[in-house]
């Protein structure tokens, strides 16, 4: 494109301004990508010397003395102190020496905290260890203004969670983590004013939610049906904060919140479209006075409650032609979860459910002459013909039909979006 700017001046395309004006802003572009690439090499360049560090000290580690031990076990932390130190003297203003600088101390402080418990046999366990970690290396993401610090913070409190709720229940539980995770919301809603579409931005939109989704399990202690809720309403929030005018204006692949709302909305309905968990349901004697005192109920009403508020709110500012099918989902199977206490209507709702959103999935992509839309819908079709497939007595000419019929329908609905764009475009 560069190169052809001085023809374009040449035969009066563009003028000399106007040329000035798209080198300068490719330069910047450039300017903008290389920081980038210096960053990720930057921070990937700590880790692998942090690492190194740590490897050649384990090499020689049964031949060194206690007091040596001692001291290599702090070197990483005292050079990764001594190396933050001096970015936020001299180098402050550079992003890649503040990220790398924290993500070499981040992992000095787990190193020399294992390295000291080995030394002096202090006991403990992993949840522990992990918890300290995480509470010692807290201050970094706000002394050093760090996002890598916050990612590496949003992984390690993730696992917390889930080594003490899931790898060793239930001994434990993980109720903390909830805590752990709001400290980092300050720092997110800084990353929110100042940049917005920074990478680390798009990072925390996708870790997030997919931190609530893998640790929301955790709550699930007495009445693990109740949790099915909980989850609906989790994937209907997060679907709506994606939703929101900020997010709705990103590019999907940028857009965590409402990738992993749908998607999980879509998994969940076709699990539950198997008759398997709704006959458990029915078989289950629930006591009212019993359930409201369980934390998965206390977890489905809170989450519950937040995602009817932001629907209330989106209801207020849009038309209802342009609210998603997929935003009142949690709504349904609360209702269709009530049902299920007493009826195998529950499983046909269900079907009927997922039925619908697949048909007006593909409306939505064909009024936007989106393929991507239109494809989207005919795979959860696909999708509930194939779990259909495996889950009912029909001979197998039917079922071959039903495929034979989906795969018209993929043809079809592409030819003839295809051939509509063409028409338009003449």
């Amino acid at each position: 494109m560069i190169k052809d700017i001085p023809e374009l001046v040449k035969a009066e395309v563009i003028s000399q301004e106007t040329a000035d004006k798209i080198r300068d802003f490719y330069r910047e572009k450039r300017g903008q990508s290389t920081n980038r690439l210096f960053i990720v090499f930057g921070i990937l360049g700590a880790i692998l010397v942090g690492l190194g560090i740590i490897l050649m000290i384990a090499h020689n580690w049964d031949e060194l003395s206690r007091q040596t031990k001692t001291l290599l076990a702090f070197l990483p932390l005292l050079i990764g102190q001594t190396l933050c130190g001096l970015v936020l003297i001299k180098k402050q203003d550079s992003i890649a020496w503040r990220e790398s600088g924290t993500a070499f101390l981040f992992f000095a402080v787990g190193a020399s905290i294992s390295l000291v418990s080995q030394i002096y046999h202090i006991p403990g366990n992993l949840s522990s260890f992990l918890l300290t970690w995480m509470l010692l290396c807290l201050p970094l993401i706000y002394v050093m203004k760090s996002s890598i610090g916050s990612l590496l913070y949003l992984i390690g409190i993730t696992y917390y969670a889930c080594e003490t709720s899931y790898w060793t229940f239930p001994n434990s539980e993980s109720y903390f983590y909830w805590v752990l995770l709001l400290t980092i919301i300050p720092h997110y809603y800084l990353l929110y004013t100042k940049k917005l579409q920074s990478n680390f931005m798009i990072f925390h939109n996708w870790l997030i939610p997919l931190s609530l989704i893998i640790t929301l399990g955790t709550v699930a202690k007495q009445t693990d049906e109740l949790i099915y809720i909980a989850y609906f309403s989790l994937f209907g929030l997060l679907y709506l904060i994606g939703d929101l005018d900020f997010f709705s204006r990103q590019r999907p692949r940028n857009n965590g919140y409402k990738v992993l709302g749908d998607l999980g909305t879509i998994v969940l309905l076709l699990i539950l479209s198997f008759d398997w968990f709704w006959v458990d349901l029915r078989r289950k004697d629930f006591v009212f006075l019993d359930i409201i005192t369980t934390p998965e109920f206390f977890a489905s009403t809170i989450i519950s409650l937040f995602a009817s508020g932001l629907l209330i709110l989106q209801l207020k500012n849009r038309s209802l032609k342009f609210i998603k099918p997929i935003t009142s989902v949690f709504i349904l199977f609360i209702i269709t979860f009530i049902i299920g206490l007493s009826s195998p209507l529950s499983v046909v709702l269900t079907n009927i459910l997922v039925l619908a959103i697949g048909i007006l999935t593909i409306r939505d992509g064909a009024k936007l002459g989106n393929l991507g839309i239109l494809n989207y819908g005919l795979i959860i079709i696909t999708a509930l013909v194939v779990c259909r497939f495996f889950d009912t007595n029909l001979s197998f000419v039917i079922r071959g039909g039903l495929f034979v019929s989906v795969g018209i329908g993929f043809f079809a609905t592409n030819y003839w979006m295809l051939k509509k764009r063409k028409s338009n475009d003449q």
